[in-house]
């Protein structure tokens, strides 16, 4: 995980709590709506498990109303992120997803959730 944050604070220029944060969110989504392929990307990138449970762990009271892709990026805007930080650390988190899963399961689950795929 160290890795992914420290590419995308370098990258996308955001610091590395939020990141961490923005990262476990997206992993979260891609968990509770991805199909079982999901399980594997995920347990493919160290330190996901715990990401994931940091950010389960900030839902707010309107966190869980709003389904799918667009709940998410509510959910990163929350996390004080703007589109283009957004769209920054969903690329580079597919990215280092595809470098330890593989393509073709990356591709699976990107494909199986409905406009995912506009925004990595």
């Amino acid at each position: 995980m160290d890795e992914l944050i420290a590419r995308i604070t370098a990258n996308v220029g955001t610091d590395p709590e939020t990141a961490r944060k923005a990262v476990g969110l997206i992993l979260a989504f891609l968990e509770k709506e991805g199909p079982a392929k999901a399980s594997e990307l995920i347990s493919s990138i160290p330190g996901a498990d715990a990401a994931i449970a940091d950010a389960k762990d900030g839902g707010g009271f309107l966190s869980g109303l709003m389904p799918g892709v667009m709940g998410l990026g509510s959910k990163l805007m929350g996390a004080g992120l703007g589109m283009s930080e957004i769209s920054g650390i969903s690329k580079e988190t597919i990215a280092f997803a595809r470098e330890k899963a593989g393509s073709e399961a990356v591709d699976e689950v990107v494909n199986s959730i409905p406009g995912l795929s506009q925004f990595v």
